[in-house]
């Protein structure tokens, strides 16, 4: 069965059902009628009056065929048959126009958009119902009926025929309704948390990029310092000149092992904790002598007996790349002037970390240099990431002093 096929059979299977229904029903009840005259009301079979019936009817079915394009037209032509038949004389035959009006009324209340039209559907179920009243109650008085019994029977019908199927199509098309509406909430909250994960994407390589930054800032700085020195001992102190370059070659080392420990938290997040503990407060004195080796001045001070332990692991790591990041940016920036780090753990719920550096050497101090570089805002968003307090600004001596306030 192709797509063509599959797409007429729900709009041909309605009509065909009811056309053969009434047919059915116009060729049995003549005999019924025969059986007991005292309920005779249908017209004879193959009499001028059951013909009429029967082209009647076949229109009604024919009209359904475009319940899907103007449902609430249809609904009003359907029951307007109802009036036809009862006016050409077809008797109880009336009523076989019920089970096209029925599914007119399904048709109309389940495809008509609303809440845009609910008005239009009102007037049109209304009007339907009037009119297959009118034809119910004129086709039994003209079988002899009392008008009075004639307008309830009438009633009756239009309530059986239009109100009850318009309530129970209403039922379904707000249960279709609100599944529709669960599956449209469902995709939305879908395209939400990939957007979501979308934002997060790009934040975690933001992230990634400060993290390689200050890896690779902190360390080819320092190399750089040492191969300026080589180049000025490598004639007039070549001892000197071996050890800058074993300390060059100790601070690759150390740029490729940490470079080596962010992809490794990259792939394997289970292994982020080993990796990451290689970088923590207690690590301060390694980093400080790191720097003096490569020649900058630089001293460390620990002040309070407090533990620091009581910082998280991502907070320490956090701290060290800030004091990693502060002097790379002091070798660079003020050259040859003495750096100071400060690890304060006196206060028992905050531990304060201070890196000072003085201005360079021969240099006039300046006001305010501006300094606020993609290094300071890796800093910032460190801090903010960690519930810390970051302070960076010049100094009144000119040098830059950097202080980070980690909550214990």
């Amino acid at each position: 069965m192709n797509d063509v096929t599959t797409r007429m059979v729900p709009r041909l299977l309605p009509p065909a059902v009811v056309w053969l229904l009434t047919m059915v029903l116009l060729v049995v009840a003549p005999g019924f009628d025969s059986a007991d005259p005292s309920v005779a009301g249908s017209p004879a079979l193959g009499s001028a009056g059951w013909w009429v019936a029967l082209a009647m009817l076949t229109g009604q079915a024919a009209v359904l065929l475009a319940r899907r394009s103007r449902p609430l037209a249809v609904l009003l032509v359907v029951a307007a048959g109802a009036v036809a038949l009862a006016a050409s004389g077809a008797g109880d035959a009336t009523s076989l126009s019920s089970a096209a009006v029925v599914v007119a009324v399904w048709s109309a209340v389940t495809s008509a958009p609303l809440p845009r039209r609910i008005r239009a559907l009102a007037g049109a179920l209304t009007g339907a119902a009037l009119l297959v009243a009118s034809g119910t109650a004129l086709s039994q008085v003209t079988i002899g009926l009392a008008p009075g019994t004639a307008v309830v029977a009438g009633l009756v019908q239009g309530v059986g025929v239009v109100v009850l199927p318009a309530l129970l199509a209403a039922t379904v098309r707000a249960r279709r309704d609100a599944r529709e509406a669960r599956t449209d909430l469902a995709l939305a909250v879908d395209r939400e948390q990939s957007a979501q994960l979308a934002a997060a994407i790009a934040e975690e390589r933001t992230a990634m990029a400060r993290e390689l930054h200050d890896i690779a800032a902190h360390h080819l700085t320092g190399i750089a310092v040492m191969t300026g020195a080589v180049e000025r001992q490598i004639d007039t102190d070549p001892a000197g000149a071996k050890e800058s370059v074993r300390q060059v070659r100790t601070q690759s080392t150390a740029m490729l092992r940490e470079l080596r420990g962010l992809v490794t938290l990259l792939r394997s997040p289970g292994q982020a904790e080993a990796a990451s503990g290689q970088e923590r407060l207690s690590h301060l004195a390694d980093l400080v002598s790191a720097a003096r080796r490569s020649g900058l001045e630089v001293s460390l001070s620990t002040l309070g007996s407090g533990s620091v332990e009581a910082v998280g692991p991502l907070a320490q790591l956090s701290a060290y790349r800030t004091v990693q990041e502060c002097l790379a940016n002091a070798a660079r920036h003020a050259p040859g002037a003495r750096c100071e780090v400060v690890l304060d753990s006196r206060e028992p719920d905050v531990v304060v970390v201070t890196v000072r550096n003085e201005p360079p050497p021969g240099l006039v101090p300046s006001g305010s240099p501006n300094r606020r570089g993609l290094g300071l805002v890796g800093m910032q968003e460190r801090a903010d990431l960690t519930g810390s307090t970051l302070e960076a600004g010049p100094t009144a001596e000119g040098g830059w002093q950097t202080q980070l306030r980690i909550p214990a």
